[in-house]
């Protein structure tokens, strides 16, 4: 059994003709660029490329194919020399019995399966060429068209406030909107992790994946697990998600919650931490407040005595989080060490000492392991690495 680094949740910003795909993408996020950066910079060997079903992305896969790039694999997956891409779509439901927003990945095994799953869209969306569109069926409408096309479905960020299952305060269990037994996995978002999350009794049966949601090339890989499979496809991935013969996640690496961007509750005016049995802002008296996930996690949480085995979930802060480490002191570690992978978990201290600061060597150290002060984050902005 070999080890994976896998990252799911990935956006396409533009198409290569610079048309929008996630508008609040950035401009650089088209699908080469993106495959390039993962591989070459990260060192990531599996990711899930959201926003495929998007017309001009397919024929972009498409090219790529025919100029030989790109090749299919056997077992599902899209090969660029070493990288597995898993072709996937990120949609909203809000359907007419007010289960919404909420926010779910669909993944397919290569493009013809995507091209069909886009062609349904097409029918059930306004807008089929732009990212997380509000799709006009149930969710369990959604769920049965990707399981008929033999994909993988993963409710997203599932705690995040509003557009997410448990975010909005309104839903209290997944079976509301879902189909429990069709449901491959659970993605946690940035403000959680795996023993907060196992506070609720009905996810215990699924595996967790922490993923980066990036919005840009640098925030590829802020969270991602290993993942043990024989080789890098599709069908290996879902054997991975139901734990069959030896796959699996091997460990979650992600942001201390702390540092998501809705982790505390806080006043929804000036974001100073929000007391809601105090009914008004003690900073400046504002009345209303976002709900922190670790608040709404703690509202839907109940004592079981029986707690499932989880891979461990490591608090990791990713390159970009920590202080002083400028484009210029990156770059420099890349040249030397190759990727982020390596430089989170391969390269010692001595190296490392070899090539920046002592501090620094020592900060990068204890990122590893989140040993590092944070200053909690909420309402939208991220907490802090003091």
């Amino acid at each position: 059994m070999n080890s994976y680094y896998t990252d799911l949740h990935i956006h396409i910003g533009r198409t290569k003709s610079g048309r929008a795909v996630k508008i609040t993408g950035a401009k650089s996020l088209t699908f080469s660029n993106i495959i390039a950066h993962a591989r070459d910079e990260k060192g990531l060997n599996i990711i899930g490329i959201i926003d495929c079903h998007s017309p001009e992305v397919i024929i972009e896969m498409e090219d790529l194919m025919e100029s030989g790039e790109l090749i299919e694999r056997t077992d599902g997956g899209l090969s660029f020399g070493g990288l597995t891409i898993i072709p996937g779509s990120e949609l909203e439901i809000y359907d007419e019995n007010c289960h919404g927003p909420i926010h779910v990945l669909c993944f397919f095994s290569n493009i013809q399966t995507m091209k069909e799953f886009s062609n349904w869209l097409s029918t059930h969306l306004k807008n089929i060429h732009l990212s997380s569109q509000r799709i006009y069926v149930s969710g369990l409408e959604l769920q049965r068209k990707v399981k008929e096309l033999n994909g993988l479905f993963i409710p997203a960020h599932v705690f995040t406030p509003f557009k997410s299952l448990y975010g909005r305060g309104v839903h209290y269990s997944l079976t509301e909107v879902f189909n429990p037994e069709w449901i491959d996995g659970i993605e946690l978002g940035l403000s959680s992790d795996t023993y907060m999350a196992d506070g609720i009794t009905e996810l215990h049966s699924y595996t967790y994946l922490s993923n980066s949601d990036a919005h840009s090339l640098g925030k590829i890989a802020r969270e991602y697990q290993t993942t043990a499979m024989k080789e890098p496809t599709f069908n290996e991935l879902r054997k991975a998600l139901t734990q069959e013969d030896g796959r699996g996640i091997l460990a979650n690496f992600g942001l201390d919650p702390m540092l998501g961007k809705y982790h505390q509750t806080v006043c929804e005016k000036c974001q100073f931490p929000f007391d809601p049995e105090k009914e008004k802002c003690e900073n400046c008296g504002h009345s209303k407040y976002v709900k922190g996930v670790a608040d709404r996690i703690s509202e839907l949480s109940s004592v079981s005595e029986k707690m499932p085995e989880r891979p461990p979930y490591i608090h990791q802060i990713p390159l970009e989080f920590i202080p002083g480490l400028g484009p210029k002191l990156k770059g420099k570690l890349l040249d030397h060490f190759g990727t982020e992978m390596a430089i989170l978990h391969e390269v010692s201290l001595d190296h490392l000492k070899e090539v920046v600061p002592m501090k620094m060597a020592e900060l990068i150290v204890a990122a590893r392991s989140g040993k590092l002060k944070l200053v909690a984050g909420g309402g939208g902005k991220y907490g802090k690495v003091l």
